[in-house]
C-alpha cells in the first residue's frame, strides 16, 4: 500500500473565510495540481446539498480548480451507486461541507462509497472537513451536546465517525459556540482520545506522521485526559455538573503544531 501524503487531512472549525482572503481554501487548493487533479465536494451533511455545491464549486473555480465535481447523496441508495462509486476513486481531495455530521455516517457507512473513501485516503487522497464534516473525521465523534453551560453528566450524544484520524475526538465552531463543556465531558467518558476543538475560520492541517499544524484566524484547543486522577462521570446521578481532576488543556494559535503521538505542543515561533 503506498504511504499517505504529507497534510492527507484537513479538518476546519466552520465558517472558514469564503469571501476576503480565502487562507484557508487557499491552502486547500495549494495540496492539488489545479490543473489536472479532481476536487470533490461532498455535501452529505446538508440538506441544501445543491445551493451549498453551487457555493464551494464557486470558490475553488475562483481559486483556479480546473476539475470540480459534487457528490450529492441523498438516501443510502445513492451510496451504492457506481458512479458516485467512480467519482471518489478518482478523487484526489474530497471536502466535506458542513451540515448534520450523523447524516454522513447514516447514508454512507459500510456502503461501497465508505469502503472506496477509506482506501483512496489510505493511498494519499487528501480529506478536508468543516464543521459538521470536521467532526465526522474522528473514530468517534460528538452528535449533540449543551453549548454555552457548565458540563453535566450524560448530557453528550455520541456516535462513531469515518475514523480518518483515530484516538481523537474534534468539536468545531468551538469558542463561538461555548463547546468547551461538552468536550470535557466527552473526555471524561473517552479518556484514551484526545480532545480538539477548533474555532471558526481556523483549520489543522495533519500530516502522516501524527502532528498537525494551525492555520487560520482563531485557536485549537487540546484537552489531554490520559492522566485524570478523578472524575464523576458515571450515569448515577446524570443531572450532577461533571467533576474532573488533572486535566490538561493546551491552546494554540496559527502556526502552532502538536505531536499527536507524543501529545507535544510546538510553539509557531519555534525553529
Amino acid at each position: 500500500m503506498e504511504e499517505k501524503l504529507e497534510g492527507s487531512l484537513i479538518i476546519i472549525g466552520g465558517a472558514e473565510d469564503k469571501k476576503g482572503d480565502k487562507e484557508i481554501l487557499k491552502e486547500v487548493c495549494g495540496k492539488l495540481d489545479k490543473e489536472k487533479d479532481i476536487l470533490v465536494i461532498a455535501t452529505v451533511a446538508s440538506e441544501l446539498p445543491e445551493e451549498l455545491g453551487d457555493e464551494y464549486k464557486q470558490i475553488f473555480t475562483e481559486l483556479g480548480v480546473k476539475n470540480i465535481r459534487i457528490l450529492n447523496i441523498r438516501e443510502r441508495r445513492d451510496a451504492y451507486d457506481r458512479s458516485n462509486v467512480q467519482i471518489i476513486q478518482n478523487a484526489a481531495l474530497v471536502f466535506f461541507t458542513g451540515g448534520d455530521q450523523l447524516r454522513i455516517t447514516s447514508l454512507i457507512g459500510g456502503t461501497p462509497i465508505y469502503l472506496v473513501m477509506k482506501s483512496v485516503y489510505e493511498k494519499g487522497c487528501i480529506f478536508v472537513g468543516t464543521s459538521a464534516g470536521a467532526s465526522v473525521m474522528s473514530g468517534t465523534m460528538i452528535v449533540t451536546g449543551p453549548n454555552e453551560e457548565s458540563p453535566k453528566k450524560c448530557t453528550l450524544k455520541m456516535a462513531p465517525g469515518l475514523g480518518m484520524i483515530k484516538d481523537v475526538i474534534i468539536d468545531q465552531h468551538f469558542a463561538q459556540r461555548g463547546r468547551i463543556g461538552r468536550l470535557l465531558v466527552g473526555i471524561a467518558e473517552n479518556p484514551q482520545s484526545l480532545g480538539i476543538g477548533i474555532d471558526e475560520d481556523t483549520a489543522i492541517i495533519v500530516g502522516d506522521q501524527g502532528e498537525f499544524k494551525v492555520i487560520g484566524s482563531g485557536a485549537v484547543y487540546v484537552i489531554d485526559g490520559s492522566n485524570i486522577t478523578y472524575s464523576n462521570v458515571s450515569e448515577q446521578h446524570p443531572d450532577e455538573i461533571l467533576s474532573i481532576f488533572n486535566v490538561k488543556l493546551y491552546v494554540l494559535k496559527s502556526g502552532d503544531k502538536f505531536n499527536l503521538n507524543t501529545k507535544t505542543p510546538y510553539s509557531g515561533t519555534k525553529a
